[in-house]
């Protein structure tokens, strides 16, 4: 396959004139929807906006290459425009663009025509060669141009094939990469062996792309090497450059700053690299993407606790699903769910799969970081923002004199003595990003320890030490200030509740389950509410009736608690069908757990989504439950059970009104959603 078999003449403008940047990334998907090879232009179109979001697409020297791999693209092509005026595209060195190639790749496993792209985006470090499509009097002459330098292009890959083997000591090796592995990628690469040929410097570039990696490098080239360059803006394989000279940069230095990139590796004007047992370090200030390596980590945490999320909570939405059928739901209670043997069976080992997914996203988040040291020390950070502080003992009948100094501050801080001390998923988040860093600040601080003892670092240094930090600051500092706010937040409920403003109570109360799904805010809220279950109980035993008005208040507070706890799976679910270009192909599958989970009152269904969008999601939750605890309150629904949702049906006062808030409430979710989440572009 050849360039000229991707760009066809209906799809090539050369006299293009456009406004501005929006307007002629328009007018390039007008000529790519002429091929035919698009199936959604909408879709398209926005997948090329939400790359450009990322970074500018517009490399400088009057270049830009838009591009998008989608599922809307059926078939791959090209599309191409030269404004003789020239337009304003964010290009990286700020001056007008004059020659734009627009990129359609399939979403599919069959990756053929991406060498074809990678061509393209090297002949495109050519001057001469931009210069001939410039000025092409015709498409037809458009187009031999591109195939006479591809033809040339080919034959010079043909003759570096050939060369000779004592022609591979390389001075110096290099690595590219980029998150979309289509354009950047391979500009880099074509730049880094451009500016060795001048500088007189042997370089081999490994590039790797969405095709996977080519010309990788091999041992005996690093070994020989005198340094190494990545230029990158994605993971690469790290470890085995260990004890070379490496710098690092973005994908964009490399186009645009090779030779220094060069001379900085040729000369070891670069600090030399270190990988203990897999632990790799990256300088992100050097690549200028702390932002990017940040969201990544975090999503490697999401995504390995996500299917402890689903299973776990499809299991025990399970177990009240059996109690209900066998006529419990009214009167299970506390125990709902665990009636019967066999939904105590689906109980038990769906609260197991649930109970892990704080430690699992805090794990992963570190492994991420810091490689498999990080995820001992994380997971451990993870079960404390799960479990909060152990329960004091009565450390008074072991020291009847009572416990001063040291070992008073200890018992003082390090245990819950009352309250609650879980900080749930956001503290899960948060000691994920600390214990990676704190491995990661380990591995330097140790690197100078004589040989003799560097083969126990990962095995004994690092998760020692690592633990001991991390279990410290969750207990002393985290755990003691959570506790100390749901004290407050207990109080401001309580205080609420006996001024009779219910539908402020049941606003809160909804809202509050929404903010951290499983967190202390959440925790707090549920608490209150099954707090509130027991003092109707005790208010029925001494006579009270049901409909008496304390009475009532104890239950519409329940009610507010759950229809706030489902709302968030069941708002984000019905947000993905009424905006799907708002979520990634992996967020849409997930539609049929979030409405099972959100019906079952399993908040948690909404973390995964809540952790790697904190800033859109936690705010349209938010509204959404606090919009349908205020309706719920105001309708005057009730509940007489903590758990189970839809299944708990029976034990719900006007339960028609009560299913009314709840739909509400999730829709008000999901257009928020609609609102705030910006458009998103599949694999881009």
């Amino acid at each position: 396959m050849r360039v000229k078999d991707l760009l066809s003449p209906e799809c090539i403008e050369l006299s293009g004139k456009a406004s501005d940047k929006a307007d002629v990334i328009r007018q390039m998907v007008d000529l790519m929807v002429r091929r035919g090879n698009i199936s959604d232009r909408e879709a398209y179109e926005k997948g090329v906006f939400a790359r450009e979001e990322e970074s500018t697409t517009g490399i400088g020297d009057g270049i830009a290459i838009p591009h998008c791999k989608s599922d809307a693209v059926k078939a791959p092509g090209l599309a191409a425009m030269v404004l003789p005026d020239g337009v304003e595209f964010d290009a990286l060195d700020g001056q007008p663009v004059h020659l734009i190639f627009l990129i359609a790749a399939p979403n599919t496993e069959d990756n053929v025509h991406l060498e074809v792209l990678a061509r393209l985006s090297e002949l495109l470090m050519d001057s001469d060669f931009i210069d001939a499509l410039l000025h092409a009097g015709s498409k037809e002459e458009f187009l031999a141009v591109i195939d006479k330098a591809e033809s040339g292009r080919q034959e010079a890959d043909v003759k570096k094939q050939q060369a000779p083997s004592d022609q591979n000591d390389y001075e110096v090796l290099a690595v590219t990469s980029c998150p979309n592995g289509v354009a950047h990628t391979y500009m880099a690469a074509e730049a880094l062996e451009k500016a060795g040929k001048k500088l007189g410097v042997r370089i081999k570039v490994e590039t790797r792309g969405s095709g996977g990696a080519k010309n990788v490098v091999t041992d005996a080239e690093i070994a020989a090497a005198k340094g190494i360059v990545i230029a990158a803006d994605a993971n690469v394989p790290m470890d085995r450059f260990d004890g070379k000279p490496l710098v690092e940069a973005r994908v964009a230095d490399g186009i645009h700053k090779p030779e220094e990139l060069i001379n900085r590796a040729r000369k070891g004007d670069a600090p030399v690299y270190h990988s203990a047992k897999g632990v790799g370090h990256t300088d992100d200030s050097a690549k200028g993407s702390a932002g990017h390596k940040i969201y990544t980590s975090l999503m490697a945490g999401v995504s390995a606790m996500l299917p402890f999320v689903i299973g776990g909570g499809i299991l025990t939405a399970i177990a009240f699903l059996i109690d209900t059928i066998l006529g419990f739901g009214t009167t299970g209670g506390s125990n709902f769910g665990s009636m019967v043997p066999l939904s105590a069976f689906f109980k038990y080992s769906g609260g197991l799969a649930m109970s892990l997914m704080v430690p699992v996203l805090a794990g992963f988040i570190a492994y991420s970081i810091a490689d498999k040291p990080g995820l001992a020390v994380g997971f451990l950070g993870g079960l404390l923002a799960a479990n909060g502080n152990a329960l004091a003992d009565n450390f008074a009948k072991i020291w009847p004199d009572g416990l001063g100094g040291f070992q008073g501050f200890i018992d003082r801080f390090a245990f819950q003595h009352s309250g609650n001390t879980v900080s749930g998923f956001l503290g899960g988040i948060a000691v994920g990003f600390l214990a990676g860093y704190i491995v990661l600040w380990l591995e330097k601080s140790t690197e100078k320890l004589p040989k003799s003892v560097q083969g126990i670092r990962p095995m004994l240094i690092y998760p020692v030490i690592g633990m001991f930090i991390v279990s410290i600051i969750m207990c002393f500092i985290f755990n003691p200030l959570i506790g100390l706010i749901n004290t407050g937040l207990s109080d401001m409920l309580t205080a609420l509740g006996r001024s009779g403003m219910v539908w402020l109570l049941g606003m809160i109360l909804a809202g509050m389950m929404a903010v951290d799904m499983g967190g202390p805010i959440n925790k707090a809220a549920y608490v209150f509410g099954t707090f509130m279950l027991t003092n109707a109980s005790e208010y029925l035993s001494k006579g009270a009736q049901q409909s008496d008005p304390k009475v009532a208040l104890c239950y519409m507070s329940m009610a507010a608690v759950m229809i706030g706890g489902m709302c968030p799976p069941v708002g984000i679910a019905i947000a993905s069908k009424l905006f799907p270009g708002k979520f990634t192909k992996t967020e849409k599958e997930g539609f049929v757990s979030n409405i099972v989970m959100g019906a079952s009152f399993i908040t948690e269904a909404a973390i995964p989504f809540a952790a790697s969008d904190p800033a859109h999601v936690i705010p349209a939750t938010f509204c959404g439950s606090a919009v349908a605890g205020l309706l719920s309150a105001l309708f005057g629904c009730t509940l007489m059970a903590p758990h189970g949702g839809v299944f708990v049906i029976a034990t719900i006062g006007r339960w028609p009104l009560f299913l009314l808030a709840w739909l509400i409430g999730s829709f008000v979710t999901a257009i928020l959603l609609g609102v705030l989440r910006k458009e998103v572009a599949e694999d881009r």
